[in-house]
């Protein structure tokens, strides 16, 4: 199977619809195969009142998640956009309003983040839905993930409706912290598609990831990391990005298993690298070759290296001079 990268726009678009359609283009460009945001309504996340949330401020999360909706109207007219410029739409989403939304605008897949892993009860609602889920799999132990597949598998959703992806929840996440290995436990734990939501700032560990099986990635980006707002920051702009995608496409090229394994460029290597069986010294017809009559020397020749042992004993049917390449025609038993 083909490696499906997720351009994940996230909430990155800013309430701009302007901002959200720019990002699908910048998606289309860099060759995605999906341009993903996040859906988000406040009151549907976060309670309301004053409460300790880690660095941040409840009250200016909740300003930055209000500035962030939109109407539907408006999320109609950019995933309109999205099929305009050629590139599948779709979306996290976190309550019933966004995925009903998400739903009426007919995404290919719909998204979970790692936040609702363990939200079974909003998990057996999305899976009613009936399409492919893919669901991240961060801040989850082994345990956790295991009660959610067998949630989602009860409600239908197994096989290839079901893609789990790796995820480690830091923001930037270190290389050395991805431990890519999981994906194989993954794998052979569910059975599902397996894939990995990169938060890492290069393309080292999606191209190991696609290494180890992994046949969904997904990368946030944006188009400039200075903007305001939560994933600006460690998302990749519009070149970068792009970079990405290639670097992808061509690990997802190298792993191709080839009909014939020497292509071209290792043929040519092969040629002068290669050893081959020629004559010693000069010799006259009718001799019978012994060991010390040949030698074994690059470049390759129509007799190969693995074949010397072969030519011993027999005779030359006419004289040949030192150095000269041994061929069939040559001999005779």
């Amino acid at each position: 199977m083909s490696v499906h990268i997720i351009a994940e726009a996230g909430s990155n678009y800013n309430g701009s619809v302007t901002l959200a359609k720019q990002l699908s283009g910048v998606a289309k460009a860099a060759g995605a195969d999906s341009v993903k945001f996040q859906i988000i309504y406040t009151n549907g996340l976060y309670k309301a009142g004053q409460y300790a949330f880690g660095h941040y401020e409840i009250d200016d999360v909740r300003r930055v998640r209000d500035l962030g909706e939109l109407p539907d109207e408006a999320w109609q007219e950019i995933a309109q956009d999205a099929a305009t410029q050629g590139i599948p739409f779709s979306a996290s989403v976190f309550d019933t309003r966004g995925l009903d939304l998400l739903c009426k605008l007919d995404p290919p897949y719909i998204k979970l983040a790692s936040c609702d892993l363990n939200n079974l009860r909003f998990l057996r609602e999305v899976a009613a839905r009936g399409r492919r889920m893919i669901v991240s799999t961060g801040m989850s132990t082994l345990a956790d993930i295991e009660k959610t597949v067998s949630t989602l598998n009860k409600e239908g959703i197994c096989g290839d409706k079901l893609v789990l992806l790796h995820c480690v929840s830091a923001y930037p996440a270190k290389l050395e912290d991805t431990n890519l290995g999981f994906l194989q436990t993954l794998r052979s734990a569910f059975g599902t598609a397996v894939g990995f939501s990169d938060h890492t700032l290069s393309s080292e560990a999606a191209a190991v990831a696609i290494a180890l099986g992994a046949t969904w990635i997904e990368k946030h980006f944006t188009t400039d990391h200075t903007l305001e707002g939560f994933d600006h920051k460690h998302a990749m702009e519009p070149q970068a990005f792009q970079s990405y995608v290639e670097t992808l496409r061509a690990a997802e090229t190298a792993l191709l298993p080839k009909v014939i394994k020497i292509g071209p460029a290792e043929a040519y290597t092969r040629e002068r690298a290669r050893r081959g069986v020629y004559f010693s010294k000069d010799l006259p017809a009718g001799h019978r070759l012994t060991e010390q009559d040949i030698e074994v020397l690059r470049p390759q020749s129509p007799i190969a290296a693995d074949e010397a042992d072969d030519v011993v004993g027999m005779i030359l049917k006419h004289s040949v001079d030192a150095h000269s390449a041994v061929r069939w025609s040559d001999l005779e038993s």
